[in-house]
């Protein structure tokens, strides 16, 4: 990256697209945990837990999410960054970095969403958010997510790997569009799939969305699948992650060999052992409320 390129890393907690407050957390220890840097950093306001969030027209929290997606593409704005590290949150995070990455770079800039689930659904199939956010980049949706996305992102331009069994009218969705995909076991093997996209497409600058439950929950333990006490039909038959760090790492490294990276975004981490100590602490006496 040349020294002209500004980059800035966005924290962003953003939870309601989720209607999960332990997102809020998950984004703040991964700023604790991510490396330093000499980016500029930023903090999107985010409102705090507090009653439970109602269904507005359709979505979870609507009201909050548009406040906070607002204040988001301000920062963006008032920086102009080249590339945008974001710290998140749910799903929903990648929405304002990734619709200003796709004015900026235009037909030239891949996405490679790194998912167990394509994120393509709308109100009329679930009112959380953060499953909307691929589709409404892709320019399909609810009006006020698609509203600020001024350059739709080709479907073509889209690469989700980690993917599988989808729901439906997921797969159906993913047809019709012409998505490319990439399975858990194909990026195993090599992931001869998105090298073969990012040629086929010319894509020069590449935006990454890692949604950390494309990990297995056998392994990594900060993810939804893995709340503790959960039921088996908990999730209503929803994919669950099949991947490890590494094979994800090694498909960001050969992704990244063969475009210039632009964006990144780490998004739904669920620190649930940490959320448990965190409460356990408070409750001890000499340091909590305990006695």
């Amino acid at each position: 990256m040349s020294t002209q390129d500004k980059t800035i890393r966005l924290v962003f907690p953003l939870w309601q697209g989720g209607n999960n407050p332990v997102y809020a957390l998950g984004a703040n220890l991964l700023e604790w945990l991510a490396p330093a840097t000499d980016a500029p950093v930023f903090h999107v306001p985010v409102k705090a837990p507090g009653e439970p969030l109602s269904v507005e027209e359709g979505i979870t929290g609507r009201s909050e999410i548009n406040q906070h997606l607002t204040d988001a593409w301000k920062i963006i704005h008032e920086q102009q960054p080249d590339s945008i590290v974001t710290l998140g949150g749910d799903c929903l995070v990648s929405l304002a970095p990734f619709a200003w990455l796709s004015e900026k770079y235009g037909d030239k800039l891949g996405v490679l969403w790194i998912d167990s689930h394509p994120d393509i659904q709308t109100p009329e199939q679930f009112s959380n958010a953060h499953a909307h956010v691929l589709g409404a980049l892709l320019g399909y949706g609810d009006p006020d997510l698609t509203a600020s996305v001024q350059h739709p992102i080709a479907a073509e331009n889209v690469m989700i790997a980690g993917i599988h069994d989808p729901l439906p009218h997921e797969a159906e969705f993913l047809a019709e569009k012409g998505i490319a995909t990439c399975s858990p076991e194909s990026v195993r093997q090599g992931a001869d799939e998105v090298t073969k996209w990012m040629e086929r497409q010319g894509i020069e600058f590449l935006a990454i969305h890692f949604d950390l439950d494309v990990l297995d929950p056998q392994h990594f333990r900060s993810v939804l699948f893995a709340q503790p006490g959960r039921g088996k039909n908990d999730f209503g038959g929803v994919a669950e992650g099949e991947l490890t760090m590494a094979e994800v790492l090694a498909l960001v490294r050969l992704a990244t060999d063969k475009a210039k990276p632009v964006g990144l975004t780490l998004a739904e981490h669920l620190p649930w052992d940490a959320l448990h100590l965190k409460n356990m602490l408070e409750s001890l006496p000499l340091l909590g409320s305990g006695k």
